[in-house]
């Protein structure tokens, strides 16, 4: 019989209970129905998400995760024992003027205070050392080289199996490269109303079914003579008109001419399936960092990585048992309301709604619940809430909710105001016993905070030496 994976993320308590809290263990196929986290800043919010992707993590399920903050790569600070050594190389920011301590001395209360933190939730060095050994951090920055660079446009630009195989999903990864190319360019991205949109997808879904490349300086061709004669019903001269066509070509050919794009078509493809295979029978996790893009390109890429997400996920199987997580934190500005439609809103929408079937489950983590789309966050079995300072923010959290749960709004809004940091109210619907209380466990991982390009590259370093040290059966250095 196979065991049901449980994710422990602490200890939890019923709303208005005078006993102690208890160990709270979250089934893991409870995910498959998406979970929601809320709450302001010094919360708890990125220790409750860090938890939850270690725990998934333990019970061998893959994550992805999309990191627009910059925090998620402190997973690669999950060092595999108390040596003080592994705190060395980051204690400058901990420094202040005129601290007179030397590096090793806050490293050695660093470490000190790590191991009193963990022990005290049951954590030790074994299973620091087993909760490294059983996982594969990655981390991939588009358009940047502090991570693994990301080719992308790789699903308009090289061929994909799934031209094969799903057809109708290879098209909706190449109508979001194409939306992407036009967004760049100033142009209209909607795939059904863009004439050029139209016209490259065309051109571009002619070359991928011949096998042909794709890439940009292609299509530039078949924009000076065209390879088709008509789009629709209409010659192609009527359609998109030749001065047309090479004002586009022209904007293209600047376009790839940029050293900036040029980092944004190199590097590994996006491959969900990929990344989510087991690396030497380690759970993978990978994180997708955009925090060093601006809003507009994060958006952009974003959009493509999730139609991507989608495509994957509508090619598994049914399965009520969780498969695969993914979380995106932070999700504000990505699902807005009505009218508002950025490329992420979309796929987003439609994961929400459909990735259950598959057993892809979705968390979803913001500081900022107000301008949100809760018609899909309604679709979410569990939500995470911690302390809300706003009036606004608890009352459409408790709208959100759509009135469920044990307690009358009213109670759970000014419970959400009054709640101390790495506390939070748990909603599950597969629950019968109404609304948890829950404090998160101390995180595995070293949360230092966010990571700039030159720390992440040093982290990844560091992280590699430690997988090199336990895979040959020595101790792990970092210094």
């Amino acid at each position: 019989m196979r065991t049901v994976p449980s994710l422990r993320l602490g200890n939890g308590m019923d709303l208005g209970a005078a006993a102690p809290p208890e160990p709270w263990v979250l089934p893991a196929h409870h995910l498959v129905t998406h979970g929601v986290i809320v709450g302001m800043t010094g919360s708890g919010k990125t220790g409750l998400v860090t938890v939850l992707v270690e725990e998934a993590l333990h019970a061998k399920v893959p994550v992805l995760m999309i990191d627009v903050k910059g925090d998620l790569p402190d997973l690669l600070l999950a060092f595999p024992s108390f040596r003080p050594e592994s705190f060395v190389p980051w204690v400058e920011e901990v420094l202040e003027p005129g601290d007179e301590r030397t590096p090793e001395q806050v490293a050695a209360e660093l470490a000190a205070e790590r191991r009193s933190r963990l022990e005290a939730w049951g954590i030790g060095e074994r299973e620091l050392g087993d909760f490294h050994e059983k996982t594969a951090v990655r981390v991939i920055t588009p358009g940047s080289t502090a991570g693994e660079p990301l080719h992308v446009l790789s699903s308009l630009e090289r061929r994909s199996p799934r031209w094969d195989t799903d057809p109708e999903a290879a098209r909706s990864a190449l109508a979001a490269a194409v939306s992407l190319v036009l967004r760049l360019l100033g142009r209209d991205p909607d795939p059904a109303r863009s004439r050029e949109h139209v016209l490259l997808s065309v051109l571009a879904e002619r070359r991928l079914h011949a096998g042909s490349p794709a890439d940009i300086p292609s299509l530039l061709e078949d924009l000076a003579k065209p390879p088709i004669a008509r789009i629709g019903a209409l010659p192609v001269d009527t359609y998109l008109p030749k001065s047309e066509r090479r004002a586009l070509a022209a904007a293209l050919n600047s376009l790839i001419a940029s050293p900036t794009f040029e980092s944004w078509r190199s590097g590994a493809p996006i491959d969900v399936e990929g990344w989510l295979r087991p690396v030497n029978a380690r759970a993978p996790a990978v994180i997708v960092s955009v925090a060093h893009l601006d809003d507009e390109e994060r958006a952009l890429v974003l959009g493509v990585l999730l139609e991507e997400l989608l495509a994957y996920t509508r090619s598994l199987p049914g399965s009520q048992r969780l498969k695969a997580l993914c979380v995106f934190d932070e999700v504000y500005g990505f699902l807005p309301p009505y009218p508002a439609n950025p490329p992420t809103k979309r796929p987003l929408v439609a994961l929400m709604k459909q990735a259950r079937a598959f057993g892809v489950g979705v968390v979803l983590a913001t500081q900022n619940p107000m301008d949100l789309d809760y018609r899909a966050l309604g679709n979410a079995g569990i939500w995470f809430l911690g302390r809300l300072q706003t009036d606004a923010d608890r009352a459409r959290v408790v709208d959100g909710l759509g009135g469920k749960g044990a307690a009358p709004g009213a109670d759970l809004g000014n419970l959400l105001q009054h709640l101390q940091p790495r506390w939070f109210v748990v909603r599950d619907v597969h629950a019968s016993n109404g609304l948890k209380l829950l404090q998160p466990r101390y995180a595995m991982s070293w949360l230092r905070g966010p990571m700039t390009r030159t720390e992440l590259r040093m982290a990844r370093g560091a992280s590699d030496v430690a997988r090199a040290g336990a895979d040959w059966g020595k101790r792990p250095s970092f210094t």
